[in-house]
This record gives C-alpha cells, sequence and structure tokens, in this order.
C-alpha cells in the first residue's frame, strides 16, 4: 500500500480523517489533556485481581487498537503504527478507605494527565478496590485510539475473558484487525469513486442554500457576529471561546419515562437518536424567534460492519444534520424529516469533516471560528452487559470522567444508566460559553418537548412549542 513506511521495522500508517480531527484539537488546544477520555467500571463482585490482571493482559495482546502509538519522521510528518505486544505489570491502587466524591476527585485528576507524547502508549488502565466491595478497572485513553464505541468494546471484551477465566464461560470471539480496518480507511481516501461521490453529495448540500446559525441562548450570538462584521444578513456566528477550561454536568432520567421513549422508538422503527435531535432542534427554534431551519452537528460511529464494531481505533464523524421544518407540521413530521436527514449523513459520512469545514469556509468566505452550528450531540446506545444472562444480574457502575477542557463550546452525550437503565444526559461545556443554568433551561423544555411530541404525535411542532 502506497500509505505505508517502513521506519526501524515500524509499519507506519498516516492518520486518518477521524483521528486528523482530534489531532489538530491537540495541535491548537493549550491544554494537552484535551483528547483523554476517562472511564471506570466497578463491579459489585468478589473479583479476583489475578485473574484480572491476566484478562488485561489478554486485552492488550488482542486488540491492536491498545497499542497504536504516534511518532513523527525527520520531516516532521506525523504517523501512527501498531506497537508489538510487550507483557508488562498491570497497575493496582486500592481505594477502599476513601469515600466516592474522593474516589472521583482521584479519577478526575488522572483523567487529566496528558497522554500525547510521540513513540509511548496512549493509554492507561489500573486495577482499584474501592469501598462496597465495588472493584475493577480505571481506564483513560486518547481520542485518537478510541472512541466511546471502542471503549464500550474494549471493556466488553475485557470482562468476558476475565469471566472465561475465572468462570469456565465461553471465551470470547478475537478481536477484529485495527490495521485491516485502517487500511480501508486510507484506501477510500485515495480519491476512491465512494469519496468522489460523497464529496459531490457535500459540496450541492451547501451550494443549494446556506444553514443558518441558531443558539441555546437565542438570536444573542448571532446578532452580536452580524453588528461586529457589519452585515446584517450574516448566517454564521463567530463562536471563540475566551477558554478551553470546560465543565460538566450531569441531568438523569428515570427508567419510567425512559421506558416510555424507548417505546415509542419501537413502535415507529425510530432510531432514539431521532427522537433526541428532534427534542433539541425543536428547543433551539423556540429559543431563536421560531426559525424553522436548525442545524446541529451530529456524530456519527461509523460501525456498520463487524470490522469497524470489534476493531477498536476512533471512527467518529461530526457532520451537520440540517432540518427545515415548518411550524404547522406535526411533531410525527419533523421526526420523518430528521429521519430522512440523518440516513443522507450516514451514506456519505466517511467524507473528511475537516474538509467539510474547509469547503464551508471556501464557499462563503468565512475565517475560521464562524459556524452554523451551537452544539454537538452523541447518542451511545451500548451496554456492557454481557451476552451470558449470568452475568446480567452482577450490579455494576460505570462512570466518565471530563479532563477539565473541552474542544467545542457545548458537547452533549447521551447515556444509558448502568443504574437503572434510565438515560444520562452529559452535558460538556465550555463556561466562557454557556452557563449551567442555560443546560438546565435547554434540558427541561427538551424533555417537555419530547415527551408533549411523543404522547401527542399529531400535535403540531408550533403548538408544542408555544405550550411548553
Amino acid at each position: 500500500m502506497s500509505t505505508v513506511k517502513i521506519q526501524e521495522g515500524k509499519e507506519l500508517y498516516p492518520l486518518t480523517a477521524a483521528q486528523r480531527v482530534f489531532f489538530y484539537t491537540l495541535q491548537a488546544c493549550p491544554h494537552k489533556q484535551v483528547l483523554n477520555i476517562g472511564t471506570s467500571m466497578l463491579l459489585n463482585n468478589d473479583i479476583d485481581f489475578e485473574y484480572l490482571k491476566q484478562a488485561i493482559k489478554q486485552t492488550y495482546e488482542r486488540n491492536e487498537a491498545l497499542r497504536i502509538q504516534i511518532t513523527q519522521d525527520e520531516e516532521g510528518r506525523v504517523y501512527q503504527y501498531v506497537a508489538p505486544f510487550e507483557e508488562k505489570e498491570i497497575e493496582y491502587v486500592d481505594l477502599s478507605d476513601k469515600s466516592e466524591e474522593e474516589i472521583d476527585n482521584i479519577f478526575t485528576e488522572w483523567t487529566a494527565i496528558p497522554l500525547d507524547k510521540y513513540d509511548e502508549p496512549l493509554n492507561r488502565m489500573v486495577m482499584v478496590n474501592t469501598p462496597s466491595n465495588y472493584r475493577g478497572i480505571y481506564f483513560v485513553i486518547n481520542h485518537m485510539t478510541l472512541d466511546s464505541s471502542g471503549i464500550f468494546a474494549t471493556m466488553t471484551d475485557l470482562i468476558e475473558i476475565y469471566c472465561s477465566l475465572k468462570y469456565g464461560l465461553d471465551y470470547p470471539k478475537e478481536m477484529q484487525s485495527y490495521i485491516k480496518a485502517l487500511k480501508k480507511d486510507l484506501a477510500y481516501e485515495q480519491d476512491s469513486p465512494q469519496r468522489q461521490k460523497d464529496a459531490k453529495y457535500w459540496h450541492e448540500y451547501y451550494m443549494a442554500s446556506e444553514p443558518i446559525f441558531t443558539d441555546i441562548n437565542g438570536p444573542v450570538r448571532l446578532e452580536t457576529t452580524r453588528k461586529e462584521m457589519n452585515n446584517p444578513n450574516l448566517r454564521a456566528a463567530r463562536m471563540i471561546p475566551q477558554d478551553s477550561v470546560a465543565q460538566h454536568k450531569v441531568f438523569h432520567l428515570e427508567t419510567e419515562p425512559t421506558a416510555e421513549l424507548i417505546s415509542y422508538c419501537e413502535r415507529n422503527k425510530l432510531p432514539m437518536v431521532c427522537l433526541l435531535l428532534m427534542g433539541i432542534r425543536t428547543y433551539l427554534s423556540k429559543e431563536n424567534n421560531f426559525e424553522k431551519d436548525v442545524t446541529i452537528k451530529s456524530t456519527v460511529a461509523r460501525r456498520g460492519t463487524v470490522l469497524e464494531k470489534k476493531s477498536g481505533g476512533t471512527r467518529v464523524h461530526f457532520f451537520p444534520c440540517r432540518t427545515i421544518v415548518e411550524e404547522n407540521q406535526t411533531f410525527k413530521e419533523g421526526i420523518k424529516v430528521i429521519q430522512k436527514a440523518q440516513n443522507e449523513i450516514f451514506r456519505h459520512s466517511n467524507y473528511d469533516p475537516v474538509q467539510l469545514l474547509r469547503d464551508i469556509q471556501e464557499l462563503y468566505g468565512y475565517a475560521p471560528g464562524f459556524t452554523h452550528e451551537c452544539m454537538s450531540l452523541t447518542y451511545q446506545p451500548l451496554s456492557m452487559r454481557g451476552k451470558d444472562e449470568r452475568l446480567n444480574d452482577i450490579d455494576y457502575k460505570c462512570k466518565w470522567y471530563p479532563n477539565g477542557v473541552a474542544g467545542q463550546a457545548l458537547y452533549l452525550t447521551v447515556m444509558h444508566s448502568p443504574v437503572d437503565q434510565g438515560l444520562d444526559f452529559y452535558f460538556e461545556y465550555q463556561p466562557s460559553m454557556y452557563s449551567e443554568k442555560q443546560l438546565q433551561d435547554m434540558y427541561y423544555y427538551m424533555c417537555k418537548i419530547i415527551f408533549q411530541g411523543v404522547q401527542h404525535e399529531e400535535k403540531t411542532v408550533g403548538e408544542i412549542m408555544r405550550t411548553v
């Protein structure tokens, strides 16, 4: 393959489009922990740490993505490679004398330690013992090597290996090759016919008409940008934060109302992400003088095949999900508009999001920092429950930890809670751009909109916006 470079016996590959998004973020941000994702999985079970240690080692051996390292050549060009497996001692930390708050603070501190060095591991896995018989793993990775889907696949594989070693359950099937998936991605980027089709689609998408910026805080930011640029017709806002320091806020939707949303989606053969997007875009419309043209940055996992699901790596691409919904359209009709937009995005989701951003800037003459979207949305439907029913009765806790900074102003991740299978809404935000009160308002009204629509799907969007 023309993209492979050999250096000191290592096969070097360029970064993929998904990795370049994060690499550029790392280069632009003064806080080098910006790409760290920290998580813990603690089981209320008599964990045998010797078996767990062996399971961790086997996980590293069979998962190429856990051994990705980044390097530079003599000209300063950046490459990646998979380091050979080397058995090493697994860290163990006893936190059984700490409170839950103290443990959260410790894991948050660990998550803020940068993992950005060349030719070194880009993750850390620690066995931990905590109070009330909760034992398990703290895990932190650099986002260039794993995304949330990759983390779930890795942790599920690890637990299944552990249960095979300790309980004699079936050993999990082999993970897929990260290098094989990588080569497919790089082949697509070599001006393949599919890439040409995707480039044509996105060009026509933006040539047709320009979206307009809508914000959770109403039209203030757009109007301010228009005044600054002396252009009353400007349709993009300038979103340059004063600081990349970030905070997070979590809101929890309980089991029963979550089950109502799941039931609605199942009856209508509707992905949950479409329901969430409908709630967000309707709230944005309401807050921006009932603007019918709303765009949200939607995350696409790109894990449709077995190879993509089981090979790890980072595969997320961010694309604009633009929908135009009239006030007299029903909630159900609005959902269909979103579903159609999402399906089109999925068909063309391998295109380079960074290149798309450059295309948009060139088309409309915008400098970096101008955008049509105020936020991004990720819905994570995966669960770490095992395939063996005997494992599903085990009580476990899974938490995600902030690294203290963010590469974008507002990012919402919606996940199923391991505690009660409700929904957790994780808002990561830059306080220099948004306040906690604004997020509380958004969550409150977004939920009211969604439940109004689910319970009265023939109501018009205008009626719902005026009654919530």
